[in-house]
């Protein structure tokens, strides 16, 4: 057991067999974050927090 930790090449920790493929070993769980339901819904937002208040003082054609 000892071994292991002195020798990583033995043991890969990581899966290089779909590498050969060209398929990334985290490719789904970059889609599963990238396409979270919070990132969908607040995708097409403006990064506003109270955007009632900014548009109150923002928009000279109110009064």
């Amino acid at each position: 057991m000892a071994n292991r930790w002195l020798r990583p090449e033995v043991y890969p920790l990581v899966n290089k067999e779909k590498r050969a493929a060209g398929v990334l070993d985290n490719f789904a769980e970059g889609e599963k974050y990238a396409e979270h339901f919070v990132r969908k819904f607040v995708r097409n937002k403006s990064p506003e927090i109270m955007p009632s208040v900014n548009n109150f003082f923002t928009d000279p054609n109110r009064s």
